[in-house]
Order: C-alpha cells, then sequence, then structure tokens
C-alpha cells in the first residue's frame, strides 16, 4: 500500500514537472489526485500571484488538459477548480486569499464591479442602481439565482440592490434586471368632465370592473378615481385599458338631447327648508356668472376638455328647488351641467354634525348682615310749643297713613319688625309726650350652586331654562264713593308673573383645530333674602352674554364677581344728637353689610361617535341614581309607608329596553313609472379625532 502511495506521489510531481517556465510559455496542465495545496503553489509560480491560504482548504483534484494554456488560462481553470472545490479566491490587496464559499461575501470581492472583464469565476461585489420598478420586489424573484452563500439584499431607501457573488452570475442578474427595470405603458390620465358628474361616472366604470374581475379574478383593474373639485377622472393602468375606459367616459359624458331633468334627492342630515332656498340663490347666481363668461368659458372648455361636448344642456335657466318636508327631500329640475353642480354643493353642505355636551357651573356664595336702632319721640300741646323726633323713615309713612286714613287702627302700622318699646305720658294740662324705641338685626346667608347641561348639534342653538313664575303686584284700583261703609267699592289689584331662576343659552361652533367657539346667554335670577311672601319683591339677577373660545374638554371662568359692601346711616336731631350719652336719643342708625362671590364656570365636550355620549350619559345617569339611593337612606316614607323611587342601574335599564331594529330601505322607483330618483352621494368627512370619553 504504502509502495501504491508512492508511485502516484511520484506519478503527481512527474506531472507538475512537465509544466513548462517561465510565465509567459504555454502551460498543459495533466492532474490527478493531486493535493490542492500542490496545485496553489504551481499556479503561483505560472502566474506571479501571490496567495493566502485558509487552514480549510484540503482535497484532491483532477485536471486534464489536452492544449497548452496562457497563464491567464492557467488562472482561469484554477478559478474553476476552486469553485468545484466549494472555495473561492478573494482578493486582498496584493495577494488572493483562497476560502470556503461561505466566508466569500464577508472576507472581500472586487467592490462596486458588474463583474464584466474579471474572472468568471472571481468573487465580486455590486451595487445595481433600480430606476423604474422597486428594488424590494426584485429581491425574492432574484434570489433562487443566487447560491447559498451569495448575497442580495435591497436598500429602499435609495432604491438599490447589492449582490455578492462569482462574476459570472453577476453578468447573468445584472443582464435579468435590465430587462425588468422597464418603464412600461403604465400612466395617469386626467379627463375632464363637461355633462356628467364625476362620482357617478366613477361609480358606473368601478361596478363594470368589478364584474370582469369576477369573471377573470387574475385580471388586473385599472384605477379609477374622481376629482369632485375639477369634476375630473384619473385613470391609471396599461394602455389598452385606459382606451377602453375613455371611449365609455366619452359616452357618458356626452350632451343629452332633452333640455332638462327632474330629480329627487333625500337628504341625509341637513334639513330640506333650510337648504332649498340656498340651493336656488346659487343657481341663480351661476346663471348670472354663466351668462356674463359665456364666450370665455366656451374657449376655456374647448381647449381643456378632453371630452368633447357642445354647448347644449349646460344651461342654467328654469332652475327649481323645491322642498318636500315630509321624507327631508329636494325636487330638482335644471339642465344636467346645473344638476351636476347642484348635486355637488348638495354633497358638500349634507354632511353629519358633531353634536356637543356643555356643562355649566354657577357657584354663588353671598352673605348679608343688617342692623337698625333708633329712637322716635313727640311732645304735643295744642295751645303751646310742640317738638317731634321722628327719624325713622317707616315711622314717619306710618304716621301720614294714620291721619289721613283717619283711623286709629292705622297706628298699628307704628310697629315694625324687632323689638318696639313705646310710650307716652298725657298730663292735666294738655301737654302729651310719646317716645317709641326701634330694634332690629337681619342676617342672611346665600350658597347656591347650580350645574345646568346642554346637549345641542353644532352651530345649534339650543336654550335650558329651570326655576318658578314668581307674582309682582303691578298695580291697584279703589272707587271713593258712598255705597260702602269704608268709602270703597269694587277695589282690584293687577299682578303680573315673571320668570325666576336659571336661563342658559348657547350656540356652539367646532373650528378645524378642536377648538369650540361658543355664543353664552345665561340668567340667573331669585328673590333676595327677606322679601319672600311680600308684596314688593326683591329680585337678584345675573345676566350674561359673550361670545369665548374653548378647547375641547377645557373648563374656562367665563365671568365672576367678588363684592363685598359696608353702608353706614345716620340721622340725629342737630346739636342734641351730638350730646353724650344723652344724643343717642334723639339719633337713627343703620348698619349693612354685603359680602358677595360669583363665578361662572364652562365646560364643552364634543361628542363625535356613540361611545363619547354613552360615557356622559352613563356619568349623569349614575349621578342622578346616587342621589336618589343618597336621599333614601331613612328607609321608608314616614306616615304613609313604601320605599322612595330610585332609578335602576343603567345596565339594567338598558337591558329592560327593547332592540333597535333598523327599517329596510326602500325599493328604487322605477324609472318608467317616476322621474328620476336618486340619492346624493355620501361625502367623505375627515373629521378630528373625537375626545378621549375617559377623561371628565
Amino acid at each position: 500500500m504504502a509502495s501504491m502511495l508512492r508511485v502516484k506521489s511520484f506519478f503527481a510531481a512527474i506531472m507538475l514537472l512537465a509544466v513548462a517556465y517561465p510565465a509567459a510559455a504555454a502551460v498543459t496542465l495533466n492532474l490527478k489526485d493531486a493535493d490542492i495545496n500542490s496545485l496553489i503553489a504551481t499556479v503561483s509560480e505560472v502566474t506571479g500571484k501571490n496567495f493566502i491560504v485558509d487552514p480549510r482548504v484540503k482535497g484532491k483534484v483532477t485536471v486534464v488538459s489536452s492544449r497548452p494554456m496562457s497563464p491567464a488560462g492557467v488562472y482561469a481553470t484554477f478559478l474553476a477548480v476552486l469553485q468545484v472545490q466549494g472555495f473561492a479566491a478573494v482578493p486582498a490587496g496584493q495577494a488572493i486569499k483562497i476560502v470556503p464559499e461561505t466566508n466569500a461575501r464577508t472576507d472581500g470581492g472586487v467592490p462596486n464591479a458588474s463583474g464584466s472583464g474579471l474572472p468568471i469565476d472571481g468573487v465580486v461585489t455590486h451595487v445595481y442602481q433600480v430606476e423604474n420598478i422597486s428594488a424590494a420586489q426584485l429581491v425574492p424573484i432574484l434570489r433562487p439565482l443566487i447560491p447559498q452563500w451569495g448575497h442580495l439584499a435591497a436598500y429602499p431607501s435609495s432604491n438599490m440592490l447589492i449582490i455578492s457573488d462569482r462574476a459570472a452570475n453577476v453578468v447573468r442578474i445584472e443582464q435579468l434586471i435590465k430587462q425588468m427595470d422597464q418603464t412600461g405603458d403604465r400612466e395617469i390620465e386626467v379627463v375632464r368632465l363637461v355633462n356628467a358628474s364625476a362620482p357617478e361616472v366613477v361609480r358606473t366604470l368601478t361596478s363594470l370592473t368589478q364584474q370582469d374581475k369576477q369573471a377573470d379574478p387574475g385580471s388586473r383593474a385599472p384605477a379609477v378615481i374622481a376629482d369632485e373639485r375639477t369634476n375630473s377622472v384619473l385613470l391609471g393602468g396599461e394602455k389598452s385599458d385606459r382606451q377602453k375606459m375613455l371611449s365609455i367616459i366619452t359616452k357618458l359624458d356626452a350632451t343629452p338631447t332633452e333640455g332638462g331633468s327632474t330629480q329627487v334627492v333625500y337628504l341625509r342630515y341637513a334639513s330640506a327648508d333650510s337648504l332649498a332656498p340656498i340651493l336656488q340663490g346659487y343657481a341663480q347666481q351661476a346663471s348670472k356668472s354663466s351668462t356674463s363668461s359665456s364666450s370665455s368659458s366656451a374657449s376655456s372648455a374647448a381647449t381643456s376638455a378632453p371630452v368633447s361636448s357642445s354647448s347644449g344642456g349646460g344651461g342654467t335657466e328654469g332652475v327649481k328647488v323645491l322642498a318636500e318636508k315630509d321624507s327631508n327631500a329636494l325636487v330638482i329640475t335644471a339642465a344636467p351641467k346645473m344638476m351636476r353642480q347642484i348635486r355637488d354643493v348638495i354633497s358638500q353642505l349634507d354632511i353629519e354634525r358633531a353634536q356637543i355636551l356643555v356643562e355649566a357651573v354657577i357657584a354663588e356664595v353671598s352673605a348679608n348682615k343688617a342692623s337698625q336702632l333708633g329712637v322716635d319721640w313727640a311732645v304735643f300741646n295744642q295751645n303751646r310749643i310742640a317738638a317731634a323726633s321722628i327719624l325713622n323713615p317707616d315711622t314717619l309713612t306710618a304716621l301720614s297713613t294714620a291721619v289721613t286714613s283717619g283711623s286709629d287702627s292705622a297706628y298699628l302700622g307704628l310697629i315694625g319688625q324687632g323689638i318696639n318699646i313705646g310710650g307716652g305720658v298725657l298730663s292735666s294740662g294738655g301737654t302729651s309726650l310719646a317716645l317709641l324705641i326701634k330694634a332690629l338685626k337681619n342676617d342672611g346667608d346665600t350658597n347656591v350652586l347650580s350645574t345646568p347641561t346642554l346637549v345641542t348639534m353644532d352651530n345649534q342653538e339650543a336654550k335650558f331654562s329651570a326655576g318658578q313664575e314668581v307674582p309682582f303686584l303691578s298695580g291697584s284700583f279703589s272707587n271713593t264713593g258712598s255705597n260702602s261703609s269704608n268709602g270703597s267699592v269694587n277695589p282690584f289689584q293687577t299682578i303680573e308673573r315673571k320668570d325666576v331662576g336659571l336661563t342658559l343659552g348657547v350656540t356652539p361652533q367646532i373650528n378645524a383645530d378642536n377648538r369650540v367657539k361658543l355664543k353664552l346667554n345665561l340668567e340667573v335670577s331669585g328673590i333676595a333674602s327677606g322679601t319672600a311672601g311680600s308684596s314688593n319683591l326683591i329680585t337678584n339677577k345675573r345676566t350674561l352674554t359673550n361670545t369665548v373660545g374653548v378647547e375641547n374638554g377645557q373648563i374656562l371662568v367665563i365671568g365672576g364677581l367678588i363684592q363685598d359692601q359696608i353702608t353706614d346711616s345716620k340721622s340725629g336731631v342737630p346739636l342734641l344728637s351730638s350730646i353724650p350719652f344723652i344724643g343717642s336719643l334723639f339719633q337713627y342708625r343703620s348698619v349693612s353689610k354685603t359680602k358677595q362671590n360669583l363665578m361662572l364656570f364652562i365646560r364643552p365636550s364634543i361628542l363625535r361617535k356613540r361611545t363619547d355620549g354613552d360615557y356622559y350619559t352613563r356619568r349623569k345617569y349614575d349621578a342622578v341614581r346616587e342621589a336618589q339611593i343618597n336621599a333614601n337612606v331613612g328607609g321608608a316614607v314616614p306616615l304613609i309607608g313604601g320605599q322612595r323611587p330610585v332609578m335602576e342601574s343603567f345596565d339594567n335599564y338598558l337591558k329592560s329596553m327593547p332592540p333597535v331594529v333598523d327599517a329596510p330601505a326602500p325599493a328604487p322607483t322605477p324609472a318608467a313609472a317616476a322621474p328620476q330618483v336618486q340619492a346624493a352621494p355620501a361625502p367623505e368627512v375627515t373629521a378630528p379625532a373625537a375626545p378621549d370619553a375617559a377623561q371628565p
């Protein structure tokens, strides 16, 4: 066995010695089961290249050559042998590394080389710029053509492909990319319509493409988009498909033969009574504008519209817009072009408006204190000098009434609220002395907290009122005569009733940045403390008329009053009231102090979704139910028994309600039996993002 190995080694050495030197001469390689490292050494001597051999490079090679080769041919053959053995030659400066193929893509390679002009089995790395298609879409297509050790990746930011492989395969991949990286004929065309409506034409074309898609699921339908602002149709797709669509659009945009048509448009959100006069005025204004600029419009349409049309069917004369209140519909009679313009206006006005919850807080705390102290006295003698000191205005009023009426009972009016001490002396000489002392202290406190709540639609006024009607004496009548013992015949009084309480009027407007503009009209009135039940009632009234802008969910103070008032009035007899100690007998003093704190707050919340309304409804519902439960702590109703009423829980209340069943849509009216009946297209409305209903 050892002798056979020696023979093989000797035979291999004989073959290697058959290689001719120097490098410029032709070389013939005939190897059989030669060690690969010996081949590397031979190629290095023939080509003059320096090699760095990886320790993992091992194996036997066999090369059969019938013709002499140049050094370049020897090197190309050497690279082919390495590929067969699973190795690769990677340039590294002035040397070449011989490494396994799995390490070739990471150890190096000729950078940014397409592979042309290099040995076909050399490892290169190429960056290819893709111009017309997406580089990421080419990766799954080309990946099966790359060996497992090779590298293929896309760089989406600059739309490039990175390929690391042998030069021959890189050249082949590059040729495939050039064949696929073509512009194609998928373009976008803009078709300006004259008579037809762009959304209606797009709906018709979409229905046709859907039917074709069902018949042939593999077909690619062209893209059809409507631009309502310019009444244009955008076509995208292959040229043949676009040509078919253009022919259909031309027929749909043809000028109708009849002078006008009647359509019934059912409104979804807007009011027909409010919208009809607006549309009628718009039609008249559009008719005037069309008449004044007919020549310029005709020339502009002839140059810009790709779809041919004539001037017929575009007049605005004889336009009528009638409102049908019961079904909330509009009956429109107009020429086709004007009909399209009116329907475009309807689609922009007939949109759903958001609702707004407005919560107001009126907090008022007031304290009233008053003290009165006075002495009234009089000395009377009809034959001598008399004196009087009547400083209390109530006493003076009572005396005037008593003298006028001549009744002794009228003197009871001298007795007022508080402590009244009176006395008198009647002497034998005809001199009378009367003394009346009055002392009164009055305290009144008011603590009012009102939280009215309103829900209304955007730009819709809402008003809330809570209070009572209070009677006010507005006049009286008495007829003096002799038919009655008291001298009065048919006396009567006139009473006027006025609302006293809280009235809140709000008109909200939602702006684009989710701010709410509020027009407020607030009035808070109440009977002043100490005057209830009297004929001359005094009411406290606070009003506010304002327009503010508030963020959605923001609490904003909109008004307030802080008042602290002291009134001290003193009446007295000159000179006598200034005498120490004794002067108090000739004085009347009244002191009052009023302290009031009043603040008004407002908080709007936009309700765009049902969940927003459900949240605030549940919160208010639970608050009322909690108040009923707290009031029911005392148990059964006294005297008559039974339980106090309490609302059931919100969830149980929802379960007890019957489910809501939507009524089926009415069947369309046949075209042969009635005029054309169409519904206004639903506009696409992008609303701002809804507020977080979980925030209080």
